[in-house]
């Protein structure tokens, strides 16, 4: 049984030159609809408007939300911002803040939309407009649901606005594994980021996952994991310069799922980036994700020491689990 956020407005019409894939979030959607799952489905609402203030610029919210976003920025983000595209931008750091809400209650829950850390306090960029974790940590701690939030973020890409825009507070705590040389040029400081070459591959790349990651989580004690579980680090994604498989993505999923399962630690997922120019495989991906995260939160049952370590599906009590990602 997989909780899951979604709504209706995550699937905006495309603007105009815009080379985005809008209907991603609708195909993961459908994808996880016919998989024969039990997936509990909910709607979330827009987030408040003093929740998105807390961690962007008043006029920076107000320009999205009147879709009156000027020229400069609407470059950096890398589309027109329409009233459709403002809505969905409100609704989806809704989605991440109840997927954290759902996960405190249940131990894992998925949103299908976010993962927008590239958003900075006073504008959007790289495709994202406000940054849903920032936000939906902030909430998180202020209203006082969970006392210490780590964001995990294994998107292949720096988190350099999350970063950011949680800089200096001792409750939230980010974590950012990511290709080195990629996007963005000037990178931001995490309270750990974990930079990699070109080109690494699966059994590299867990490797330093196991290295790095379970130490800060046992350092700061986190309540709660907002997990940016994108997908871009596949070798054949087009904007990745890394080299996991499709199995190496699954086993990266799995295992962080598992080991926040071990630890007691809730864990909410969002997408987060994948790009192709098959809108299916790349969703596919992201499905193969959700039910990887799943799984691990389900059935962590392999030895501690043996969790970050490649396996084949069947030793985690599912056959072939990674095909599902299959184009």
């Amino acid at each position: 049984m997989i909780a899951v956020v979604h709504h209706p407005a995550y699937v905006a019409p495309a603007p105009a030159r815009s080379t985005y894939q809008w209907n991603k979030n609708g195909l993961v959607r459908d994808l996880l609809r016919g998989l024969g799952e039990t997936v509990l489905w909910h709607e979330p609402e827009a987030m408040p408007t003093r929740w998105l203030e807390a961690v962007h610029d008043p006029e920076y919210v107000a320009e999205v939300l009147a879709a009156l976003v000027p020229p400069p920025k609407m470059r950096r983000i890398g589309f027109p911002v329409t009233p459709e595209v403002a809505r969905r931008a409100a609704i989806v750091p809704g989605g991440t803040w109840l997927a954290a809400k759902l996960a405190l209650a249940h131990g894992y829950a998925a949103n299908s939309a976010g993962g927008s850390h590239h958003a900075l306090a006073e504008t959007g960029a790289g495709y994202y407009i406000f940054n849903d974790l920032a936000i939906a940590a902030v909430r998180l701690v202020e209203e006082g649901d969970a006392a210490r939030v780590l964001i995990v973020d294994c998107d292949v890409h720096q988190g350099d606005g999350t970063a950011s825009l949680t800089a200096g507070r001792t409750d939230i705590a980010t974590y950012s594994i990511h290709a080195e040389k990629n996007f963005p040029a000037r990178k931001a400081r995490s309270t750990l980021d974990v930079p990699l070459a070109d080109g690494m591959g699966d059994d590299a790349y867990l490797a330093k996952l196991a290295e790095t990651l379970p130490p800060l989580v046992d350092h700061f004690a986190p309540d709660l994991i907002l997990y940016q579980a994108g997908v871009d680090p596949f070798e054949g994604d087009r904007l990745g310069r890394l080299s996991l498989t499709r199995r190496g993505l699954w086993q990266r999923d799995y295992s962080i799922a598992a080991f926040a399962k071990m630890r007691g630690i809730p864990l909410a997922s969002v997408l987060g980036g994948g790009y192709g120019v098959d809108a299916m495989e790349v969703s596919r991906r992201h499905v193969a994700s959700i039910r990887a995260l799943a799984l691990g939160h389900e059935k962590p049952d392999l030895d501690a020491d043996r969790i970050f370590l490649p396996l084949d599906a069947s030793e985690a009590g599912v056959e072939g689990a990674p095909i599902l990602a299959k184009s």
